[in-house]
């Protein structure tokens, strides 16, 4: 990781780290593997500052499996709600997706990060096949789900919209920092773009 360069200030600046121009993004790990490494450097002794990537900050499946007081003071970043955030429970998108799961997948967990973000997929679909309008060809839904603008699914953060152009398929730009504390993830700083 060397050569890296920090974007933000500040707090932020602990948080979130991106390469420079050229340079491969720092490496991340499936949730299996995070949740042995959270555990094993804890169990060691290390108290490194310890970043954890988005791929592996859920809390049902890596952080209690890895175990919660293991977790405490992880920096990591996300750019969806999660699901089992306490901070969300009021939240008229994620009070719909809750009633969504309990109509059309009563067994479902809730916990899972992975069933509101099948869920928000679903709703980024619908958006792209209705800018196509009558015309469903493939050429014309690459082409839609080409040009995506600041699109929001009920599972974004305030601030993250989906953006994608002909030259750019990567519809998510900007992440917010984020801390856990024990029992939930804390957001701090600004949304940062990547």
């Amino acid at each position: 990781m060397r050569n890296m360069r920090f974007l933000g200030s500040g707090d932020q600046r602990a948080a979130r780290f991106w390469p420079t121009q050229g340079q491969r993004p720092p490496p991340t790990t499936t949730p299996k593997f995070a949740a042995q490494a959270i555990r094993r450097a804890y169990d060691s002794g290390w108290k490194p500052v310890h970043y954890l990537s988005s791929v592996g900050n859920y809390v049902a499946s890596v952080l209690v499996p890895a175990g919660i007081d293991k977790s405490i003071g992880l920096i990591s970043t996300q750019s969806g709600k999660d699901p089992t955030d306490p901070i969300w429970t009021d939240d008229p998108a994620m009070v719909e997706w809750r009633a969504f799961m309990k109509k059309y997948y009563p067994d479902g967990d809730l916990a899972n990060a992975l069933n509101i973000t099948g869920y928000s997929s679903a709703f980024l679909i619908v958006h792209v096949l209705k800018q196509c309008g009558d015309n469903l060809t493939r050429d014309n839904v690459m082409r839609q789900a080409a040009n995506l603008q600041n699109f929001a699914t009920p599972s974004s953060l305030p601030g993250i919209t989906l953006n994608t152009s002909p030259t750019d398929f990567a519809p998510i730009k900007s992440t917010q920092p984020v801390r856990f504390d024990g029992k939930t993830w804390v957001r701090f700083g600004d949304v940062l773009g990547l």
